[in-house]
Protein backbone atom coordinates (compact mmCIF):
# COMPACT_ATOMS: atom_id res chain seq x y z
CA UNK A 1 0.00 0.00 0.00
CA UNK A 2 1.61 3.40 -0.98
CA UNK A 3 1.43 6.22 1.34
CA UNK A 4 -0.20 8.62 -1.37
CA UNK A 5 -2.74 7.33 -3.26
CA UNK A 6 -3.11 7.99 -6.95
CA UNK A 7 -2.62 11.41 -8.18
CA UNK A 8 -6.03 13.67 -9.33
CA UNK A 9 -4.22 16.05 -11.06
CA UNK A 10 -6.21 14.84 -14.69
CA UNK A 11 -9.64 15.13 -13.91
CA UNK A 12 -8.87 19.07 -12.02
CA UNK A 13 -10.33 21.59 -14.60
CA UNK A 14 -9.84 25.12 -13.65
CA UNK A 15 -7.33 27.16 -14.04
CA UNK A 16 -3.56 26.23 -13.76
CA UNK A 17 -3.19 28.95 -11.70
CA UNK A 18 -5.58 28.50 -9.04
CA UNK A 19 -2.82 25.39 -7.98
CA UNK A 20 0.25 26.96 -8.38
CA UNK A 21 -0.89 30.43 -6.21
CA UNK A 22 -1.96 27.58 -3.59
CA UNK A 23 1.79 26.05 -4.02
CA UNK A 24 3.21 29.17 -3.21
CA UNK A 25 0.55 30.27 -0.29
CA UNK A 26 2.02 26.68 1.32
CA UNK A 27 5.71 28.60 2.10
CA UNK A 28 4.12 31.93 4.14
CA UNK A 29 2.57 28.70 6.32
CA UNK A 30 5.50 26.33 6.36
CA UNK A 31 8.20 29.64 7.37
CA UNK A 32 6.02 30.91 10.31
CA UNK A 33 5.71 27.34 11.06
CA UNK A 34 9.50 26.95 11.63
CA UNK A 35 9.40 30.11 12.87
CA UNK A 36 7.26 29.52 15.80
CA UNK A 37 8.22 25.90 16.60
CA UNK A 38 12.29 26.77 16.41
CA UNK A 39 12.79 30.21 17.56
CA UNK A 40 13.66 30.64 21.44
CA UNK A 41 10.55 32.65 21.88
CA UNK A 42 8.47 31.69 18.62
CA UNK A 43 8.29 34.90 17.34
CA UNK A 44 6.69 36.76 20.11
CA UNK A 45 9.31 38.92 21.08
CA UNK A 46 11.30 39.45 18.49
CA UNK A 47 8.50 39.66 15.95
CA UNK A 48 5.46 40.56 17.11
CA UNK A 49 7.00 42.57 20.06
CA UNK A 50 5.02 41.10 22.71
CA UNK A 51 5.94 41.64 26.00
CA UNK A 52 7.41 38.85 27.61
CA UNK A 53 7.89 40.06 30.97
CA UNK A 54 4.85 38.09 32.45
CA UNK A 55 4.23 34.59 31.17
CA UNK A 56 6.53 33.92 28.64
CA UNK A 57 6.54 30.43 29.34
CA UNK A 58 2.77 30.25 28.26
CA UNK A 59 3.45 32.35 25.15
CA UNK A 60 6.09 30.48 23.77
CA UNK A 61 4.40 27.41 24.16
CA UNK A 62 1.36 28.34 22.66
CA UNK A 63 3.79 29.90 19.38
CA UNK A 64 5.50 26.56 19.25
CA UNK A 65 1.90 24.63 19.27
CA UNK A 66 0.71 27.01 16.50
CA UNK A 67 4.08 26.08 14.68
CA UNK A 68 3.87 22.53 15.09
CA UNK A 69 0.02 23.05 13.31
CA UNK A 70 1.60 25.25 10.56
CA UNK A 71 4.60 22.97 9.44
CA UNK A 72 2.18 19.79 8.34
CA UNK A 73 -0.39 22.04 7.11
CA UNK A 74 1.85 23.94 4.98
CA UNK A 75 2.89 20.59 3.70
CA UNK A 76 -0.59 18.87 3.06
CA UNK A 77 -0.99 22.03 1.13
CA UNK A 78 1.63 21.27 -1.24
CA UNK A 79 0.41 18.05 -1.51
CA UNK A 80 -2.70 19.11 -2.61
CA UNK A 81 -1.60 21.89 -4.78
CA UNK A 82 1.08 19.86 -6.45
CA UNK A 83 -0.95 15.98 -6.89
CA UNK A 84 -4.54 16.24 -5.64
CA UNK A 85 -5.56 19.19 -7.61
CA UNK A 86 -9.45 18.12 -7.49
CA UNK A 87 -9.25 19.31 -3.82
CA UNK A 88 -7.69 23.10 -4.39
CA UNK A 89 -10.82 24.48 -4.86
CA UNK A 90 -11.93 23.24 -1.23
CA UNK A 91 -8.54 24.10 0.37
CA UNK A 92 -8.68 27.81 -1.06
CA UNK A 93 -12.64 27.70 0.58
CA UNK A 94 -10.90 26.38 3.71
CA UNK A 95 -8.03 28.45 3.83
CA UNK A 96 -10.02 31.79 2.56
CA UNK A 97 -12.52 30.74 5.87
CA UNK A 98 -9.34 30.42 7.94
CA UNK A 99 -7.45 33.72 7.40
CA UNK A 100 -10.85 35.98 7.05
CA UNK A 101 -11.78 34.70 10.89
CA UNK A 102 -7.68 35.24 11.37
CA UNK A 103 -8.30 38.68 10.38
CA UNK A 104 -11.01 39.55 11.88
CA UNK A 105 -9.69 38.78 15.28
CA UNK A 106 -6.35 40.67 14.36
CA UNK A 107 -8.01 44.14 13.39
CA UNK A 108 -11.17 43.69 15.01
CA UNK A 109 -11.43 41.31 17.96
CA UNK A 110 -9.35 39.21 20.35
CA UNK A 111 -6.10 40.55 18.51
CA UNK A 112 -7.18 44.23 18.03
CA UNK A 113 -6.25 45.85 21.21
CA UNK A 114 -2.43 46.81 20.85
CA UNK A 115 -1.23 49.13 18.27
CA UNK A 116 1.29 46.51 16.67
CA UNK A 117 0.05 44.33 14.08
CA UNK A 118 2.78 41.46 12.80
CA UNK A 119 3.21 40.12 9.04
CA UNK A 120 1.17 37.69 9.43
CA UNK A 121 -2.37 39.48 9.92
CA UNK A 122 -1.46 42.09 6.89
CA UNK A 123 -0.57 38.55 5.25
CA UNK A 124 -4.32 37.40 5.99
CA UNK A 125 -6.01 40.13 4.76
CA UNK A 126 -4.30 40.09 1.20
CA UNK A 127 -4.89 35.64 1.28
CA UNK A 128 -8.66 36.51 1.61
CA UNK A 129 -8.59 38.85 -1.05
CA UNK A 130 -6.23 36.90 -3.42
CA UNK A 131 -7.65 33.58 -2.17
CA UNK A 132 -11.44 34.26 -3.43
CA UNK A 133 -9.60 35.53 -7.04
CA UNK A 134 -7.99 32.42 -7.29
CA UNK A 135 -11.12 30.22 -5.92
CA UNK A 136 -13.16 31.84 -8.42
CA UNK A 137 -10.35 31.00 -11.41
CA UNK A 138 -10.03 27.40 -9.89
CA UNK A 139 -14.15 26.86 -10.10
CA UNK A 140 -14.37 27.44 -14.34
CA UNK A 141 -13.77 25.14 -16.21
CA UNK A 142 -11.04 25.93 -18.57
CA UNK A 143 -11.51 23.10 -20.90
CA UNK A 144 -15.19 24.76 -21.70
CA UNK A 145 -13.50 28.30 -21.95
CA UNK A 146 -11.12 27.39 -24.60
CA UNK A 147 -13.87 25.67 -26.47
CA UNK A 148 -16.04 29.05 -26.55
CA UNK A 149 -13.41 30.68 -27.67
CA UNK A 150 -12.71 28.30 -30.71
Amino acid sequence: MALLPPSTNAAYRGSILAPWFLAVSALPTIVPGLIHYFLPDGGAGVIAHMDLTTRADAIIALFAWYGAMQIPFGILILIIALRYRTLVPLLLLLSILMQALNAYSAWFWKGSHGGHHPPEHYGSAAFVVLGAVFLVLSLRDRRAQQGLTA
